[in-house]
């Protein structure tokens, strides 16, 4: 990794705020997007560019807006990422979070998260906290492959079950579902039942397939060669140099996933999603223990 500081660490505008404190990522995962030429990296994505000035950029940054609203951060590079034990800053961001009583959606793959709940649950106490979590496949052993040096999906799960009973609301990104891979009805539903027992507010999907970028295929490809023999000839022989790789059990999938979110009364649609993460009420409450055991969230 290596030090930078950094001029901003907000972006965005109407009352829309996201952050990165990190650039590039760990975890290994063989499908990601933010590997993409698209958004320019300078180094390694291994080598972890750190915003070492962030909390002091955050504290500026708060303290000059007038109306409270929702700080997101995880799109781009995990905010728990192995260097986070150490350096702490997601920590410290946090804390200046809560002390300035803003909100914060949080979008992560690690259970390292759990080492800051007491100050997520504070500020789901005082504004509004989301938790994001990203499941991709039910099976460890594939999960290992797909997502190398992140704990597993069983493991999130847990996560996911620690933050219902402390009251911070979640929601699961079911993405990406990758074609002739994890693509299955067995593993969406065995994904989605977890989902319903562990009360999630939403789940995040984008149609059941995956998408490809320059730099980002490239890794996908290798990884799938090395992993899945024959498949990278089959994608190409299906999709060519396409975007949008949609899985061919797209449609039965997405009628699974729609069927079972409107029997448990989970959100599904990705933009009543994004509009839940983004709202910050002027009074906001935190859900009780027993209003979650009655509506079953």
């Amino acid at each position: 990794m290596h030090f930078v500081d950094a001029k901003g660490i907000l972006t965005g505008n109407g009352g829309r705020y996201g952050m990165n404190i990190y650039r590039g990522c760990t975890h290994g995962c063989i499908y990601c997007d933010s590997r993409s030429k698209c958004y320019q990296f300078t180094h390694p994505f291994e080598d972890i560019e750190v915003k070492q000035n962030a909390p002091e950029l955050l504290e500026k940054a708060l303290r000059a807006k007038r109306k409270k609203c929702m700080i997101g951060t995880g799109a781009m590079s995990d905010p728990y990422m192995h260097c986070e034990e150490e350096l702490k800053l997601t920590r410290k961001c946090l804390e200046i979070i809560r002390d300035n009583e803003f909100g914060l959606a949080i979008q992560t793959k690690s259970d390292r998260i759990l080492r800051d709940i007491d100050l997520l649950s504070e500020i789901n106490g005082s504004a509004k906290c989301v938790v994001q979590m990203t499941l991709t496949t039910y099976d460890d052993d594939l999960c290992r492959i797909l997502e190398p040096n992140v704990c597993n999906t069983k493991r999130r799960i847990e996560v996911l079950q620690k933050m219902r009973e402390s009251g911070i609301p979640t929601i699961v990104w079911l993405t990406p579902i990758l074609p002739f891979i994890n693509d299955t009805e067995e593993n969406v539903t065995a994904i989605l039942n977890e989902c319903v027992r562990v009360g999630v507010k939403g789940i995040i999907d984008f149609g059941m397939g995956l998408t490809l970028r320059d730099g980002d295929r490239e890794y996908f490809y290798a990884a799938l060669d090395k992993h899945f023999p024959g498949m990278k000839e089959r994608y190409i022989r299906q999709y060519g140099n396409a975007y949008e790789l949609p899985s061919p059990n797209a449609k039965e999938l997405m009628k699974l996933f729609q069927r079972i979110c409107k029997d448990n009364g989970i959100i599904s649609d990705p933009n009543e999603c994004f509009k839940y993460m983004q709202e910050l009420p002027e009074k906001y409450s935190q859900m009780s223990l027993f209003d979650m055991h009655l509506t079953g969230k």
